[in-house]
């Protein structure tokens, strides 16, 4: 649905009984070639909330995706706990805990994680439920929570509403007083050909224009770069922020722009 208007009379049913299915079809679709790249692109619009895809895959069974296990999880893992160290931060937020299995690798003094899905936050505290120096809250319970470090893993690109990744994004720097780091890929150019509930952006480029107390510390490159199996390699990269002095001093408040 390219047009963001609902189906009538028999498009309609059609729509609704494609729903629970469709992005299976897509990513069959996706996989027979490289000229179905504009036609799979143009399908997988019709997704219409990322929080309900997640939602499902979660109540289904699934995980949070290669990304938060085996060798990617081990990299990021050594990148997150040795930024922590070195920086000697003591609390952080990450806006998209997951199913926990990356945060099992974490090594942080205090931790709060929110996801959009319940299912997820139910897993976590399950997982963790011994674990005091962590807890979960789903993502509407956030209230201003504030740590030195926010984190957001794997979850910019499957943000494909415009009006949530503007929310979410603003939520993640304003759920820091100190650091952020992004890991996500930045390329608009890679929407040909992705699953349904993938959204490439140039994420970069928000922040700079809505986040100007905000600047880029450095960035990290894959280790596993993508080179056509999502589960050799990623399209994510690094990116770490930091606070500017006159932001921390002169505003009371960190926020972006709105």
């Amino acid at each position: 649905m390219t047009d963001g208007k609902k189906p009538k009379g028999l498009a309609k049913i059609w729509w609704k009984l494609k729903r629970p299915f469709g992005h299976l079809l897509v990513l069959f679709q996706c996989h027979k070639g490289n000229s179905c790249k504009e036609s799979c692109r143009k399908e997988s619009t019709w997704i219409d909330s990322s929080q309900k895809y997640w939602n499902e895959r979660y109540e289904s069974g699934g995980n949070s995706g290669a990304g938060s296990y085996g060798k990617f999880a081990s990299w990021k893992a050594e990148i997150l706990n040795g930024f922590v160290k070195k920086k000697n931060i003591q609390s952080v937020i990450e806006l998209g805990c997951g199913d926990g299995n990356q945060l099992s690798l974490a090594e942080y003094s205090s931790y709060l994680g929110f996801d959009v899905s319940e299912r997820a936050v139910e897993m976590c505290r399950e997982r963790f439920e011994n674990d005091h120096t962590k807890s979960f809250k789903i993502m509407n319970e956030h209230h201003g929570e504030k740590a030195e470090l926010s984190l957001s893993l794997d979850v910019i690109y499957h943000l494909v509403e415009d009006g949530v990744f503007e929310n979410y994004m603003r939520r993640l720097f304003e759920s820091s007083n100190r650091f952020v780091i992004v890991y996500s890929s930045n390329d608009e150019s890679m929407n040909a050909n992705t699953a349904p509930h993938v959204r490439h952006r140039k994420f970069t480029e928000w922040i700079d224009k809505n986040c100007p107390g905000w600047q880029l510390l450095k960035s990290i490159p894959n280790k596993y770069p993508y080179q056509g199996d999502h589960l050799e390699g990623s399209f994510a990269n690094f990116f770490f922020y930091e606070i500017t002095q006159d932001e921390l001093h002169n505003s009371k408040k960190v926020s972006c722009d709105k």
